[in-house]
């Protein structure tokens, strides 16, 4: 987007991104108005469509696993729906700290596109369902169970990962996607001493966060190269309804972004 007239510390057109700061129903249409305090300025390299997808998924990834897990290279990952928009930011984040990541998948082609953004194995959950998913990832970290799981599915999944994290170990949940009960056994976790992390990034804004910093630092580390955003499509807004469509699909590979207004897709 674009800076408007009569905005202090900002100059006219200049590029920026922003947040909604949870206080709207979001960016749907041509023009928008949100507090100066939400606004970052976007550095040359970083277009306007990679820029439309840092403030939700990739803050929301770059904030799990940088402040809550502090991912290390000491540090196993597990990336679940690792072929998502919050999935493919964190394995590269991950990957970037130097930890080994477990890339999990929903299908063959979902979990081999994951494997090109730096993890270093990739699990397709298709042919691991439920319990062969567990027992996947402890033979993969040799019995120990990994010492980060990013848990973007919830319901059964999170129950799951509760089995997969290792003694001592974080796991971090951030959504719901799968919209039935997280049911779980404490028995899972607790004698393993393990953290469970929650993150929802609206209630994190409206108890005080100021994402602008990590936003300036995402953005850089884009502009620089460090990170791929992987852009499927660009779309018209009055097209919202067809980009839907394809995301209830789930057949999308990297993020659909809409655009408004003019100079569409530049």
């Amino acid at each position: 987007m674009e800076v408007g007239e009569g905005v202090t510390g900002f100059a006219p057109g200049q590029r920026v991104m922003a947040l909604d700061g949870g206080k709207s129903s979001g960016f749907y249409a041509e023009l928008a108005t949100v507090s100066a305090t939400q606004v970052v300025v976007l550095p040359d390299g970083v277009d306007l469509t990679r820029a439309a997808a840092l403030p939700i998924a990739w803050l929301s990834a770059w904030y799990c696993v940088r402040h809550l897990a502090r991912v290390s290279k000491a540090d196993t990952v597990v990336v679940k729906a690792a072929a998502s928009g919050v999935g493919t930011a964190a394995v590269q984040i991950a990957a970037e700290a130097g930890a080994p990541v477990i890339a999990l998948a929903g299908s063959a082609e979902k979990a081999a596109w994951a494997g090109e953004f730096g993890a270093d194995v990739t699990v397709d959950t298709s042919a691991h369902p439920d319990d062969a998913e567990v027992e996947e990832v402890l033979r993969l970290t040799d019995g120990r169970g990994a010492d980060v799981v990013l848990d973007t599915v919830g319901g059964r999944a999170f129950g799951r990962s509760l089995r997969e994290v290792g003694h001592g170990g974080r796991v971090v949940a951030l959504a719901n996607v799968a919209l039935e009960p997280s049911t779980v056994d404490t028995r899972d976790f607790y004698p393993k001493n393990a953290s469970i992390l929650g993150f929802q990034l609206t209630n994190l804004q409206i108890h005080g966060y100021d994402a602008r910093p990590d936003l300036r630092e995402l953005a850089d580390r884009v502009a620089a190269g460090a990170y791929r955003v992987p852009i499927e499509t660009v779309v018209p807004l009055e097209e919202a309804r067809t980009a839907h469509e394809r995301l209830e699909e789930r057949a999308n590979r990297g993020k659909i972004v809409l655009w408004a207004g003019p100079e569409f897709g530049k």
